[in-house]
This record gives structure tokens, sequence and C-alpha cells, in this order.
């Protein structure tokens, strides 16, 4: 009876695998500029609150996340960034405001089901704080480490699990594919 139970099971992913690899082509899962912006937020936010929680000093907020996908048919995303760095010491909090406009190449990592953004250029940089307004010139490359150790370890997209279709494509080599407007998830050149 558990054999069975198998085969049948075997064979419903299967079906799934075959179904999902012949319409990859037609009608990829695509994921849009929004839905991108909302989860880098949300990943912002919940690293802020770990190193809270973990006593770390700093503290980091986003006001604005824009992400553009493809532009002028280029394979890469360009995002926009706008919030605050504060530094708590001393019982008081020092507040930066920072905006940093970067461009990368979204890479889907199958191992972990989720889009890093790799390969990371700074566009533009700004701060503003009670001390200094300007550009970021004189610490960029300090800056655009910290930028690019967050973005290829904090996933701008991660497969939800919970959503059967999405763990159909978890389980099958996927790619990622730039689109003007949107993220495509295609089957993987192997």
């Amino acid at each position: 009876m558990k054999y069975t139970h198998l085969n049948g099971l075997w064979g419903l992913v299967l079906l799934v695998l075959a179904l999902t690899s012949g319409c990859a082509s037609m009608s990829p899962y695509a994921i849009s500029e929004g839905e991108l912006e909302r989860h880098l937020r949300d990943v912002v936010s919940d690293f802020d609150r770990t190193q809270l929680k973990n006593g770390s000093p700093l503290s980091m907020s986003l006001s604005d996340a824009d992400i553009t996908l493809g532009p002028d048919g280029r394979d890469v995303a360009v995002i926009d960034l706008k919030g605050q760095v504060a530094l708590n010491a001393f019982l008081a909090k020092l507040p930066v405001d920072i905006a940093l406009k970067v461009e990368g190449a979204p890479v889907y990592d199958s191992k972990e089901k989720a889009i890093y953004i790799r390969r990371i250029k700074l566009l533009e940089s700004s701060i503003d704080s009670g001390f200094f307004k300007g550009d970021l010139a004189p610490v960029t490359d300090t800056v655009m480490s910290v930028v690019a150790q967050m973005l290829e370890t904090m996933p701008v997209y991660r497969l939800d699990e919970s959503n059967m279709a999405q763990r159909m494509f978890g389980m099958v080599p996927m790619d990622v594919r730039v689109a003007p407007g949107r993220l495509e998830f295609v089957m993987a050149d192997k």
C-alpha cells in the first residue's frame, strides 16, 4: 500500500514538472518590480530588528525602494534606495539620511531558492546629516562594500515554500531572466 502511494506521489510530481517545463517558455512565472520592492523593504526591516535585538548600535530603515528591471533592454536591475542609518550611542540617536542608486545583475540561487543582486555598481550616492550634506564620494568604497555585502547576502526575493506553484518551481532547475518591468523564472540551460 505504501508503494502505491509513493508511485502516485512521484507520478504527480513528474506531471507537475512536465507541465512546468512545457509551459516555462510560453508563460513563465514572473515577479514584478513592486513585489521585489515590497520584499526588499521587509528584508531590510527584518535585518534591522535582528541587528537591534543582537545589540548593534546601528539601526537602518528604508523610506523608499524603487527597483527598475531591464532599463534600456539591459539584463540589470537598478535599485534606488532612500532611508536612514542611525547610530544609537550614549543615550542619543545620530541619524543620517542616505540615498543610493546602484545597478546589478539579478541571479537566482537554486539552493537558497532566492534571487540576489550581484556585480553591483554605484550610480549615485548622497548623505544628509547635521554634520555633512552632499555626495558620498569620499567614502564610496566603504559604502559600496557594505551595500554589496548586504545585497549579496540578503535576497531581494525568496520563493514562498507555502505556495504550491512556487514550491514546484523550486524543485526544478530554474534560472531568472530580466524582462522590462519583471523577472521571469525560466528553465535553466543545463
